[in-house]
């Protein structure tokens, strides 16, 4: 195989709400941190240990306002996109570096408002349903 592939799939959780970015022409993206976790058995103690692993997720233009809309801290997402390293000067001179995954799919596993929906639902009239409605109302 003579080509590369530089692709990454990862379900995790948000550590923070979407922060957005508008750049003049109207193109956006937004930004946030993803936690995957690793768990085991230390196998000379027997101790259950939890290894978290932070990513910074960048989502660009009509895909990151559907994630600013859907999404909040702490909701289970799955993502897939591509490695992009890149530098920048700091405002003290010094130059920084980041490991960002810029995403090219994704899929809403659960949130914060699907709960508060089944919630709603189980207290609402059996007649009712709300799945329906927020179903037509997703933009895939």
């Amino acid at each position: 195989m003579n080509g590369t592939l530089n692709k990454v799939m990862l379900i995790g959780y948000l550590g923070e709400d979407i922060k957005m970015h508008y750049f003049d022409g109207g193109n956006c993206i937004g930004r946030f941190p993803l936690a995957t976790n690793e768990v085991y058995i230390n196998k000379t103690t027997g101790e259950k240990i939890t290894s978290t692993e932070w990513h910074n997720v960048v989502v660009r233009n009509k895909a990151a306002e559907i994630c600013e809309k859907y999404l909040s801290k702490g909701d289970k997402i799955y993502v897939e996109g591509r490695i992009k390293s890149r530098q920048w000067q700091a405002e003290d001179g010094t130059t920084k570096y980041t490991t960002e995954i810029q995403v090219t799919e994704f899929t809403f596993l659960n949130t914060k408002k699907d709960s508060e929906n089944v919630k709603t639902q189980s207290e609402a009239p059996k007649t009712t349903s709300f799945d329906s409605t927020i179903e037509n109302d997703l933009p895939f």
